[in-house]
């Protein structure tokens, strides 16, 4: 509970709490405030205690700090059933970044290269607004011709 304070912190502390409660008055208030503390522990074991045997013997191996969310993903990779190692290797972040990266500026990546000059070629051949169900977003409408409906977008 108090892993990261210090030895100055500590002494701070102590003085601090002499300077405001007194010296007569300090050892009641330790007194008040472990035995607060030790009830709510009572508490919350009798709490856990009463949740576990409600729950039954199928959950007898369940553990209140499961939880909490980074516990519960930590135990979850370590166990690797799912086969979450294998997914977590096979996608490379810099990869997928760098395609978004191209495809925003507009420069083709290789991957996607043919199946986009495959697309542009029929977006040449066709006079319409849509090719194969796309929309070519790049050609300005005539001054006559409405823009395409899309019902996806509505």
């Amino acid at each position: 509970m108090f892993n990261d304070v210090g030895p100055l912190e500590l002494v701070t502390l102590i003085v601090l709490a002499v300077l405001v409660f007194g010296p007569d008055k300090l050892p009641k208030m330790i007194q008040d405030v472990s035995r607060t503390i030790r009830k709510i522990r009572e508490f919350s074991d009798s709490a856990k205690a009463d949740i576990r045997g409600e729950l039954g013997p199928e959950f007898k191996d369940f553990e209140f700090e499961d939880l909490n969310p980074k516990t519960f993903i930590r135990k979850q990779l370590d166990n690797d059933e799912l086969g979450l190692k294998e997914i977590r290797n096979g996608f490379d972040l810099k990869k997928e970044m760098a395609d978004v990266t191209d495809a925003v500026n507009g420069r083709v990546a290789e991957s996607s290269a043919s199946s986009s000059s495959s697309s542009s070629s029929a977006a040449a051949g066709t006079s319409g607004a849509a090719a194969g169900g796309a929309v070519d977003m790049t050609k300005k409408p005539e001054a006559d011709e409405r823009p395409p409906y899309d019902a996806d977008a509505t």
